[in-house]
C-alpha cells in the first residue's frame, strides 16, 4: 500500500526544536524507527523533539500531546513544545488559555505579551520521584565523581539534574553527558544541566538532554534550574535562565508549581514523503 505524505509544522522554543504532527483528525501510529527516520537531521526533516497532537481524554484539556525523543522514545514533559503547541492551540480556539493534557498530567498555557507562559506543574524534590537508585539528599545528589560537583536533582515531569559550577561555558557538554544521563544514580536517565549565577537572579544554563544530546534550549531544565537555585538559596523564586537559543523567564510559585514564559515560534508548514514512513521489508 502506498502511503500519502504527512502534513507537518516545524516549530521551535529557542532554537529547541520540533516536528509537529496533527493526528486529532486521523489516527496515527509511529514506530520508533519511524520517528527516528523523520528526527534525523541529514536524512530526514530534523528535530529535537517529535509531537504529536492526539485527541485529548481528559474532558479539561483542549488536546494531548505526544512527546517522543529524537531515538523514538516517548518521554513525559517538555517545556518549549507545550509553548509551541500552546501557540497552535490559542490561535485555534481564539481562547488566551488553553489546556494541554500530558502524560505527566494536565499543563495550562497563556498567551501574554511576552510570549506564552505555561504551568509546568509542581516540582518534585523527593528521591523516589526523581526517580533517584536510592536514598539520598536530593539537594546533593552524592555520584561519587571528582570531576563535577553533587548535582540537584528535581523532577519536572521527568527527571533532571542540575550542577552548579563557576562558569557553565568551560564545560564541555558532549564530553561529559552521556555519562552523566546513563549514571547508575538516574535508573531512568536524567537531563542534565550546568548552571552558573551570571547576574542578580540570572542563571546562565547548558543541558544535555535525555535521549538528544546537546540542546539549544530546554524548558523543563530551565524549571528544574530554578527550583535547585532556590533550594540552594542562590536566587529568588522569580529568574531569568539564559540558554544558548536565549532567555525564559521563570517563577516557582508558593504552591510548587513552576511557570515558565518565553517564545514560541512557526517556521513552515511541509508534508513528510512516503520513504521516510515506509518500514523496511524484513
Amino acid at each position: 500500500m502506498t502511503l500519502a505524505p504527512l502534513p507537518f509544522r516545524k516549530m521551535h522554543g529557542l532554537g529547541n526544536d520540533f516536528v509537529v504532527l496533527d493526528a486529532r483528525a486521523h489516527a496515527l501510529d509511529l514506530s520508533e524507527a519511524q520517528v527516528r527516520r523523520i528526527s534525523d537531521r541529514h536524512t530526514g526533516v530534523g528535530c529535537d523533539q517529535f509531537i504529536i497532537i492526539r485527541p485529548a481524554k481528559n474532558p479539561q484539556a483542549d488536546a494531548f500531546m505526544e512527546i517522543r525523543n529524537q531515538d523514538g522514545g516517548e518521554v513525559e514533559a517538555c517545556g518549549n513544545a507545550t509553548r509551541c503547541i500552546a501557540k497552535l492551540l490559542t490561535a485555534e480556539t481564539g481562547r488566551v488559555n488553553v489546556a494541554i493534557e500530558t502524560v505527566a498530567g494536565l499543563l495550562l498555557g497563556e498567551k501574554t505579551a511576552q510570549g506564552y507562559a505555561v504551568d509546568m506543574g509542581e516540582a518534585r524534590i523527593e528521591w523516589r520521584d526523581i526517580p533517584l537508585a536510592g536514598a539520598c539528599d536530593t539537594l546533593h545528589v552524592p555520584l561519587d565523581r571528582d570531576d563535577v560537583p553533587p548535582p540537584v536533582a528535581t523532577n519536572i515531569g521527568n527527571p533532571h539534574a542540575t550542577f552548579f559550577v563557576p562558569d557553565a561555558e568551560a564545560v564541555s557538554l558532549a564530553a561529559i553527558g552521556p555519562g552523566l544521563e546513563h549514571h547508575p544514580m538516574f535508573p531512568a536517565r536524567a537531563n542534565i544541566g550546568f548552571a552558573s549565577i551570571s547576574a542578580p537572579n540570572t542563571l546562565r544554563l547548558r543541558v544535555w538532554e535525555r535521549g538528544v544530546g546537546v540542546t539549544r534550549a530546554c524548558g523543563s531544565a530551565a524549571c528544574a534550574a530554578v527550583v535547585a537555585s532556590v533550594r540552594r538559596g542562590l536566587t529568588s523564586r522569580q529568574i531569568r535562565v539564559d540558554m544558548d537559543g536565549g532567555p525564559l523567564f521563570m517563577e516557582w510559585l508558593e504552591n510548587s508549581h513552576v511557570l515558565m514564559t518565553g517564545a514560541a515560534t512557526e517556521v513552515y508548514q511541509g508534508h513528510i514523503l512516503p520513504h521516510l514512513l515506509e518500514e523496511p521489508a524484513s
